[in-house]
């Protein structure tokens, strides 16, 4: 799963980064807001926020992040403790906030806890699993490799387990926020099939794809 960070804070940047690296989460982190803000259509799972930040804040951040992804999760972490400032937080959408000083095993719970990721490893049914670590998909513990697309689209899938996903999302993610044909998205999702062996993928007509898996 891929994290975006915003901290100012060279030294909580660095610590929050290496720690949520170990747990096997690819982090891209930024001090500058104005970076980070460019940077925030590149096919993120979550977003974690300073607010007083250089350039531009994490606020403007956050609302322009709720434009395009109004459901994807944003965590506010600031020292402030202004309930105008953080009413402001929850009134542009974010999930949640988490006020300095705090425990970084706070921190990964609420990203676990969002984006419904409790383990390294998805199970999709007995026979066949996803590895978030290894990027590998087991099928009757045979270990098939992904490239960085199907990897994406996988992770997109997996913290959206049967819920529709549209074309516009599955571009803005996989795509990292570059144009796709519509040809290209069905061409990706077929190999994704051919790969899972099984009809884990649907397709809702004239909108996207919805990813069903067996409860375990």
């Amino acid at each position: 799963m891929k994290i975006l960070l915003l901290e100012d804070n060279q030294k909580l940047n660095d610590t929050i980064s290496k720690r949520l690296k170990l747990k096997g989460y690819n982090v891209l982190s930024f001090t500058d807001g104005a970076l980070a803000l460019e940077a925030i259509s590149e096919g993120f799972s979550c977003f974690v926020l300073d607010i007083n930040v250089p350039n531009v804040d994490g606020i403007k951040i956050l609302k322009k992040i709720r434009e395009i992804y109004p459901k994807l999760p944003v965590i506010i972490i600031s020292a402030s403790v202004e309930l105008d400032i953080i009413k402001e937080s929850y009134d542009f959408g974010c999930s949640d906030y988490l006020k300095k000083p705090f425990f970084i095993d706070e921190l990964e719970i609420k990203i676990e806890r969002y984006c419904q990721i409790q383990n390294t490893k998805i199970e999709f049914d007995k026979n066949c699993y996803f590895d978030f670590k290894s990027s590998l998909i087991i099928i009757n513990d045979e270990e098939k490799r992904l490239t960085k697309k199907e990897k994406l689209l996988l992770n997109l899938f997996i913290t959206k387990k049967n819920q529709v996903i549209s074309y516009e999302a599955i571009e803005n993610y996989v795509w990292e926020g570059n144009f796709a044909t519509l040809e290209s998205i069905r061409s990706l999702i077929r190999r994704v099939r051919k790969i899972l062996d099984k009809e884990y993928i649907q397709t809702v007509v004239d909108t996207g794809y919805i990813f069903k898996t067996i409860e375990i």
